[in-house]
């Protein structure tokens, strides 16, 4: 796993830390020094930790103009005992809720397992996020992944999508793409 980075060729439009309005403005990354980890096994350094011990993640991309934000997520998802998804709500979605981005885009192709626990903070954060005319779709999550997703019923909450080529998009035209998807499903 220590090999696997964070998508980087959108660095040349957009870096989160460097944006003041990100969660992980000011963060400092080593490029040698693995210190963070998924049970025994090391993560590459430029992977935010957000307070979750076996899921991390990077924002790839945040447009404030259009409204949406990209992440990255790596490891295991664990509701049951870590409650990860309280800590990306909290942590991280909120505060670019706060400003003004309802459109949430993430990549979910390095999400290896998921434990569900309680609906109450995906039933928020899809409530908060449908007032303000947005969405929360995972892209590319592995299908054993996807079965425990699906059968927790979660997917009511948050789309699953699939798009094995999205690295050949410039996030834009990813975004509209989702934007399309989402507009599609809403008219069915």
């Amino acid at each position: 796993m220590h090999d696997i980075e964070p998508y980087y060729n959108w660095r040349h439009i957009y870096i989160s830390e460097e944006d003041e309005r990100s969660p992980f403005y000011g963060r400092v990354y080593s490029e040698f020094e693995y210190s963070q980890a998924i049970y025994n096994y090391l993560i590459h350094p430029q992977w935010d930790d957000f307070g979750s011990h076996t899921l991390y993640l990077k924002v790839i991309l945040a447009d404030y103009e259009e409204k949406y934000v990209i992440i990255e997520l790596i490891g295991e998802w664990n509701d049951a005992i870590e409650n990860d998804i309280m800590n990306l709500k909290r942590e991280v979605a909120d505060k670019f809720m706060f400003q003004g981005i309802y459109k949430f885009i993430l990549i979910s192709e390095n999400v290896l397992n998921f434990h569900s626990g309680d609906k109450d903070y995906y039933e928020e954060w899809n409530e908060e996020v449908q007032e303000n005319g947005g969405w929360l779709v995972c892209i590319n999550m592995p299908e054993q992944t996807q079965y425990d997703f699906r059968r927790a019923r979660l997917d009511r909450y948050m789309d699953l999508m699939e798009q094995p080529d999205w690295r050949i998009f410039k996030p834009f035209h990813l975004f509209r793409l989702v934007e399309a998807f989402e507009k599609k499903r809403l008219e069915e």
